[in-house]
């Protein structure tokens, strides 16, 4: 942030470090406070929750840090991961949106991601955001094929063109956030992972999976989730310590999802379902109570949007039962179309089998409807009760909780559900408590390469031997590449600067567009 200060540097720099220590506990914690958590039945005392009593930071940092320059510094972020747009999903949105914030409050973000079809070279975005379409093919579930050392020498490329000082990786499954998450450790860049999915244990995908991310994580600066049940899920598989470990929650764009302009009628209740069709998102469940809802209520109406392999069985469902003029099935749905949909109804049906977070919650809340959900993962913290009817993965249960939405839906006003979604939701305001995971993951000291192998060496009697040869092997080929190509060889390229007073109050996803 380019903010300069005049004859009351000091006064000024020391309320700056009080908003900070007070924003910590908001960063771990943004909506509830410890008792609260430790009353929750998802936590232990002593356990996670415990990191959230941690001291303001002593005046003596603060009176040492006074001496520094007047102003607040400006990261240089490379964002990483297989999943970006023209792809949509969770974790792409929340990787533009953050970007975008990011910029605004004056840091140097890009993104780095694999080529999509004919979408390959550097592109920019909206508000200047640069990203590099790297050309390597997904090879499976939008993922790139591990190659372990064959990106080294493109992300060592970006590295210095671009002069980044931290690399913030985003998603477990990605291959190319490994990779390079991987690299910059061996460069001695600082990096931070956002974790955005709950896994198992017991499972060979999930045991596979969490020795990868053990790997990862072993020498990450900082990590994030985005709920408190994700953070416990994360701190289990990957062996950090919890203090590490930030809660910072996804968010919304109010500004584009807003509800109807003028009130539905009751007279037909439209319930809304905008969901991958596969398992995990509880596809089999809707083929359970979609015919049981619509046989106790003449008068509702589904809404069905989005598309996999699980389509198949509702389409049966919808014959077996003859529920063509109820059930009406939208196929795949443009995230620049979901608004459209959303308004065109006044439950939301959330049917997932397990969610770190569940984005379409908040796109539902800020529309106005009011959400009935399946109570996994981190669904339970994400709205209030006043807001959200939770009820258990099981399809009677589910039935139940649709008829008491139903019954509470008098009382719901879309226009001051949509106001509370506001306060409650702002990507500025994640993208300012990210801001400070960064000063604090630059403050990291940094270590020699025995210190970094002998963290490798504890994650397993047999993965640590094998993850200290990875990146022996990783460090050799990084010094040959200094030798081929010396990083003064490589240009430094200029910075595209672009004010953004001009784009202030346009909603982020409407000036996408022309991108899309």
């Amino acid at each position: 942030m380019n903010e300069t200060y005049g004859n009351s540097k000091i006064d000024k720099k020391i309320e700056w470090h009080k908003n900070e220590a007070n924003v910590y506990l908001q960063v771990n914690n943004p909506r509830s406070d410890c008792s609260t958590l430790k009353s929750s039945n998802t936590y232990e005392e002593n356990s996670i929750c415990d990191i959230l009593n941690h001291p303001k930071p002593p005046i003596r940092s603060i009176l040492s840090e006074i001496s520094e320059m007047g102003e607040r510094k400006r990261h240089r972020i490379l964002m990483v991961s297989d999943f970006f747009y023209p792809n949509f999903g969770g974790v792409e949105n929340h990787i533009y949106y953050l970007s975008q914030c990011l910029l605004k409050l004056g840091h140097k973000v890009v993104v780095m991601t694999h080529a999509y079809q004919n979408r390959s070279g550097v592109r920019y975005m909206t508000g200047g955001l640069k990203v590099y379409y790297v050309p390597w093919r997904p090879f499976l579930m939008q993922n790139t094929f591990p190659t372990f050392y064959g990106t080294l020498p493109i992300v060592r490329t970006i590295l210095i063109r671009e002069n980044i000082s931290l690399v913030h990786g985003h998603q477990a499954f990605s291959t190319l956030c490994h990779e390079a998450l991987m690299h910059a450790r061996t460069m001695g860049y600082k990096v931070v992972f956002t974790d955005h999915s709950l896994y198992g244990f017991a499972d060979a995908g999930s045991i596979h999976m969490n020795k990868v991310l053990q790997f990862t994580l072993a020498e990450v600066s900082q990590a994030i989730c985005v709920s408190h049940t994700s953070k416990e899920n994360t701190v289990l598989r990957s062996g950090l310590p919890p203090e590490k470990v930030f809660v910072i929650p996804n968010a919304v764009d109010t500004a584009m999802f807003k509800p109807a302009p003028t009130r539905l009628s009751r007279h037909e209740i439209v319930i809304v379902v905008i969901s991958r069709l596969v398992y995990r998102k509880g596809a089999d469940l809707l083929v359970e109570v979609i015919p049981e809802v619509c046989r106790l209520y003449p008068n509702v109406r589904f809404i069905v949007g989005g598309d996999g392999p699980k389509r198949v069985r509702l389409e049966e469902m919808r014959e077996k039962h003859s529920l063509q003029d109820r059930v009406e099935m939208l196929g795949a749905v443009q995230h620049s179309q979901v608004r459209s949909v959303l308004i065109t109804g006044h439950i939301f049906l959330n049917s997932s089998l397990t969610e770190a977070f569940c984005i379409a919650i908040l796109e539902a809340a800020s529309c106005g409807l009011l959400t009935v959900s399946t109570r996994v993962g981190g669904v339970p913290e994400v709205l209030p009760d006043d807001m959200v009817v939770l009820a258990k993965p099981d399809p009677s249960d589910m039935v139940q909780a649709i008829e008491k939405a139903i019954s509470i839906l008098p009382n719901i006003d879309p226009e001051e559900m949509h106001n509370r979604m506001k306060e409650l939701y702002n990507w500025h305001d994640v993208a300012k408590r990210t801001e400070i995971v960064y000063d604090r993951a630059l403050k990291c000291s940094k270590q020699s390469l025995l210190k970094r192998l002998s963290r490798y060496l504890s994650c397993g009697a047999w993965a640590g031997k094998l993850f200290c040869l990875v990146m022996i092997i990783d460090f050799i080929f990084w010094h040959l590449l200094q030798r081929w190509q010396p990083a003064k060889d490589i240009e430094e390229v200029p910075d595209f600067v672009l004010s953004h007073d001009q784009d202030d109050g346009i909603p982020l996803d409407k000036k996408n567009q022309n991108f899309r």
